[in-house]
Parts: structure tokens; sequence; C-alpha cells
């Protein structure tokens, strides 16, 4: 069974028990509900959304946060003297998939 949920304007696909990186979820009890479930596949069949699939939802914990790998952005204009180079590491929230309710 796997579904393909919508996290903070990007759609992943889930199952049961699996752990990826999305973008900083702030929750206060380490419990999120995600309530916009795009399809949904069992053993049944598939369901898909218009634009979601009605009275299904993903529960998953938030183990932890951390940051990304550090991103480099250099700027320059040749033959004009100008550099600037700047960073930044993205906040990200590891999560586990704990089920998925159709």
């Amino acid at each position: 069974m796997y579904a393909i949920v919508e996290i903070g304007g990007h759609q992943y696909k889930v199952s049961k028990d699996q752990v990826l990186f999305v973008d900083k979820q702030n929750v206060a009890d380490g419990k999120l509900s995600l309530e916009r479930v795009l399809l949904v596949a069992d053993d049944k069949g598939i369901k898909v959304g218009t634009p979601v699939v009605d009275g299904a939802k993903v529960e998953a914990t938030v183990l932890e946060t951390v940051k990304a790998d550090k991103l480099i952005i250099f700027k320059k204009k040749r033959r004009k003297g100008y550099q600037k180079k700047t960073g930044h590491r993205q906040k990200l929230s590891q999560i586990r998939i704990d089920n998925i309710i159709a």
C-alpha cells in the first residue's frame, strides 16, 4: 500500500514505515497528520483524488530536525571586479510514516 501526499508544496510517494526528509514541520507533540492525499493505492485498487481523496489521511511522526548540506551561491560579473559568495543550509524534518488511512 502506498500513497502520494503533498507536503510543503512537494509531492512524495510514501508507504508504511518509510523514513524521509521533508521541509521543516512545526509540530508540538511530534505527531503529524497529512490531509492532502492525492492518490491511494492498495490491494483493492487505486483511488485518485480530484484534487484530494476524500477521507484519506497519512499519519507520521517527526523524528528530528536537521540541516541539509550547504548550498553555495556564487555571483560574478566578468571584467567588473564584482564577486559575491553566499550560502545557506535548509532546515529539514526527518519523518516516519506510521499509518495510511484510506
